[in-house]
């Protein structure tokens, strides 16, 4: 049977939701039932609420299923496109990046392209779920102002049906190549189908697929293979991705290519490591000087504070790429000591920077506040790295300056401060004994407590309207004093410690009018600045 009668005999392309490639034959699931009674040749079964036709695959070609998907992609664009206007929301950023609807996770293909920064996210435009993932694709010109460009890429063929999953950008003369892991859940199983896929652009906007370039497994990992990151070195091209093996640990897989369209397979890296966590997630390779990093997510991580329970962790490890195109690594630590910091992705910009974003959300987590209002989670602030002092150094990007109001001089006490707005970067000394209250009002606050006794800085979010996740982080510090820059964006805090030796980012939900700021334990003298940005722009531009 032809792919067009198969469409056919579906009602047509318009009542088509997705295409799978189940060994040896073709399935469409449709949005309708279809009305007519079927060939014998076409089988058709209902799998998990979700009708589906399937035909043996015969003659149909990949360049037939992906004109297919092309269509499928512009309807995908008209449904999906709607939802690219925000809702009203107190709890909306108003310069960080967040979804207008739905739900936002991993930050991708993060990279300066033809005289502008790209940033592309994950995307679920329906509700606050995680559901078949699209890419929207952010351009700015200052870090600071970012306009969406398009909905670049959506779930629309059989290599990506469930989702375009996270990955990277490669800038060239010809374009902007982009590379993801093409996500496929078959069957009443949702049998996992895992390749790593490429599509291009020339002019940076519009985005053609050209399907896997990698389709099979390596030997010795499950399904979960995911994440590619593409860097250049020795010569070659390199794809780093997350990886687990079938003893369920995390590990990461090294391809090489002499053209990024042929990859070959290297090995898994990471047993010296082991056991550690059962899974690796988005990995992101870069130098800083002379020194090269890996950060990446395991997933599975006990931590020995009772108070940190959730499995999703990020770690940065000093690496070395020796000239046989072998990784081995040094010495690790954690990236960020908040609540909320996962799926990182850096890029290098045109003065030699090393910046930074993050997904500020967890994997398992759906149900907070901002649902209310039809969307969930957002982007960290950029940040850049420093190798420094033999230690990794964070900051907040220079270009943040730019959305400060005039400086102000508090002093801070046990009376409220009414500070009129939750946009704001404070800076202070916290001297062990003391405690700062933020985003206050009678009933609502959040506490940075500097324990004398324990000698840790605590961040304490129980007295919010979280609805999950841990509330308690507790980082030990060995200092003098507690020199603290603070970010605060409606729904946000981000808390840069000790000039950047140290950072704790989380979402936080107050009212509206949680607006106050109390010092408890002696006055502190700080410096305020009002943040005014209007971060993004809707629709397309």
């Amino acid at each position: 049977m032809s792919l067009e009668l198969l469409v056919e005999l579906a009602g047509g392309v318009n009542n088509i939701r997705r295409i799978l490639a189940p060994a040896g034959r073709i399935t469409v699931a449709v949005h309708q039932p279809e009305p007519s009674p079927l060939p014998e040749t076409i089988s058709a079964e209902w799998v998990l609420g979700e009708r589906q036709l399937s035909v043996t695959r015969g003659d149909i070609t990949d360049a037939q299923l992906r004109a297919l998907g092309e269509q499928i992609s512009i309807k995908q664009r008209e449904a999906a496109t709607p939802h690219l206007e925000p809702q009203s929301s107190h709890y909306r950023p108003t310069w960080h990046i967040a979804p207008p609807q739905g739900l936002v996770n991993d930050p991708n293909g993060f990279v300066y392209h033809d005289g502008a920064y790209h940033l592309f996210y994950q995307w679920y435009p329906y509700s606050c779920e995680h559901k078949d993932k699209h890419w929207v694709h952010l351009k700015s010109n200052d870090l600071i102002n970012w306009h969406h460009q398009s909905i670049a890429l959506t779930p629309s063929d059989w290599f990506d049906s469930h989702g375009v999953f996270s990955g990277h950008a490669v800038s060239q003369d010809d374009g902007l190549w982009v590379f993801y892991t093409g996500n496929v859940r078959l069957g009443e199983e949702r049998y996992r189908q895992t390749t790593q896929c490429m599509a291009h652009s020339v002019d940076g906007k519009t985005f053609v697929k050209h399907g896997p370039v990698i389709r099979e497994l390596p030997e010795g990992v499950t399904e979960h293979f995911r994440d590619p990151k593409i860097f250049y070195a020795n010569d070659k091209w390199f794809m780093i991705l997350g990886a687990q093996t079938t003893a369920l640990e995390g590990r990461l897989a090294v391809y090489h290519s002499p053209d990024l369209i042929h990859w070959t397979f290297d090995k898994l890296y990471g047993d010296e490591l082991a056991p550690f966590g059962y899974m690796w997630e988005c990995p992101d390779w870069f130098t800083l000087g002379d020194e090269s990093f890996l950060v990446f997510g395991p997933q599975g991580i006990k931590d020995d504070n009772p108070h940190h329970t959730i499995g999703h962790q990020n770690r940065i490890f000093r690496m070395t790429l020796d000239e046989h195109d072998a990784f081995h690594f040094i010495e690790g630590w954690q990236l960020d000591a908040g609540f909320d910091f996962y799926a990182p992705q850096s890029m290098q910009t045109p003065d030699g920077r090393r910046v930074m974003v993050g997904w500020m959300g967890l994997p398992d987590e759906v149900n907070q506040p901002s649902c209310e209002d039809g969307w969930i989670h957002q982007l960290t602030t950029l940040r850049e790295l420093r190798w420094q002092d033999g230690r990794i150094v964070q900051a907040p990007v220079q270009e943040i300056r730019d959305l400060r109001g005039a400086e102000q001089a508090l002093t801070l006490s046990n009376t409220s401060i009414d500070l009129g707005t939750k946009s704001f970067e404070l800076q202070l000394t916290l001297p062990w004994g003391s405690e700062l209250q933020l985003m206050q009002n009678s009933d609502y606050a959040v506490r940075l407590i500097a324990d004398e006794k324990l000698r840790v800085l605590r961040f304490d979010r129980s007295q919010t309207e979280l609805r999950e996740g841990d509330v308690i982080r507790e980082l030990p510090l060995d200092c003098t004093d507690i020199t603290l820059t603070i970010l605060a964006d409606s729904s946000s805090l981000e808390v840069f410690i000790n000039h950047g030796e140290k950072v704790m980012t989380s979402r936080v939900f107050t009212p509206a009018d949680a607006t106050k700021i109390t010092a408890l334990g002696g006055a502190i003298d700080a410096t305020f600045y009002l943040l005014n940005g209007s971060f993004q722009t809707y629709p397309l531009s």
